[in-house]
């Protein structure tokens, strides 16, 4: 299996925040990617490049980041035996490729034909999240059908609910759709689907499939990765394992709050999400 991390966002809203701060706290933030920031005692996605590794989940992990960051993702990645960086060559925001177009490069690029694990680089699990649990889940999905991939969710709160895409499931925890966003009249379901997932390799060519029904729509159709997920329920069986939450580093509050919670509460820094 291989890892591919996507931190090829800008993180408009974060460096918003960091820039209208009075208090120059964060000043040291200006400027740097989203996943190399500082949480806890290391940059968060170091945190996945640990737990990857040690839990023996995949043999490479390739982050795709844009032209702006390329050169301080080669340096930090420059600590790692098993990490590859790929820019996706844009600049600007505006000129942003999109999360899926991403993964297929990644894919393209490094000539990837093996499951692969798909994160987004700005979010990190609790501490009941496990790399070997959802190995073994997925595991036992691919040995009753090759064509089976695999989300996480975890329950939100009636107001969250537009904030996310939210997972409809069956008994079996099969998604039967993804309901982007959706007031909570809309929906059941309280399952929120965070940017992790273990697409297999017979789903891969569907990325192709995907960006060519969608290459004359806007960016936002092709930049979520979720909008993939969801095109992707109608075509192969995907199925859910259920954690209890997630860090979303968005903005200052919600990384001031991960960081927090790293730096004081983590009970077992070592074998965090492995």
């Amino acid at each position: 299996m291989k890892a591919v991390i996507l931190a090829a966002g800008y993180g408009t809203r974060l460096q918003r925040d960091v820039v209208a701060d009075r208090s120059g706290r964060f000043a040291h933030l200006a400027g740097t990617a989203k996943p190399l920031l500082p949480v806890g005692r290391c940059a968060l996605i170091s945190h996945w490049v640990h737990s990857l590794t040690a839990s023996g989940c995949v043999d490479c992990v390739y982050v795709v980041t844009n032209a702006l960051y390329h050169a301080a993702f080669e340096e930090w990645a420059s600590h790692f035996t098993n990490v590859k960086i790929l820019s996706d060559q844009t600049r600007s925001n505006e000129g942003r490729l999109g999360a899926v177009a991403c993964l297929q490069l990644a894919v393209k690029h490094f000539e990837i034909n093996d499951h692969v694990l798909a994160i987004g680089g700005d979010t990190l699990f609790k501490e009941d999240f496990s790399l070997s649990k959802v190995k073994e889940r997925f595991s036992d999905l691919q040995a009753k059908c090759e064509d089976s991939c695999l989300v996480l969710s975890y329950q939100c709160k009636d107001e969250e609910t537009h904030k996310y895409g939210i997972l409809e499931v069956d008994s079996d925890l099969r998604v039967l759709c993804m309901k982007e966003k959706p007031l909570p009249s809309e929906t059941k379901s309280r399952r929120a689907c965070p940017c992790f997932y273990v697409f297999s390799k017979k789903s891969l060519p569907l990325l192709d499939t995907f960006m060519e029904e969608k290459k004359e729509a806007p960016i936002e159709e092709k930049d979520a990765p979720g909008n993939f997920v969801s095109w992707l329920i109608q075509r192969k069986p995907v199925y859910i394992h259920q954690i209890s939450g997630r860090f979303d580093v968005g903005n200052l509050p919600s990384y001031i709050e991960c960081d927090l919670y790293f730096r004081e509460k983590l009970k077992d820094v070592e074998s965090y999400m492995v």
